[in-house]
């Protein structure tokens, strides 16, 4: 995967939150836009993950994102 997929699901407006797959099977939530940030070479992506500091990922590894569904109101 290219950085513009992340890049776009970190700006789409409303923000719907979404995890990263990535290769060797991980999966890293974000929850809000300011949790992650692709860097300035596309190379790769910081995730602050609350609780656990923050995940730096290697963009080529990433194998896709994955957005949570609306849950329906009862």
């Amino acid at each position: 995967m290219n950085a513009d997929p992340l890049r776009n699901a970190i700006r789409a407006r409303p923000f719907r939150p979404f995890r990263i797959h990535l290769a060797d099977g991980r999966e890293v939530p974000v929850g809000h836009p300011e949790n992650a940030t692709v860097t300035s070479d596309d190379r790769c992506v910081f995730v602050y993950v609350p609780g656990e500091a923050f995940e730096l990922l290697d963009v080529p590894l990433v194998t896709g994102i994955e957005f949570r569904r609306k849950r329906r109101r009862a």
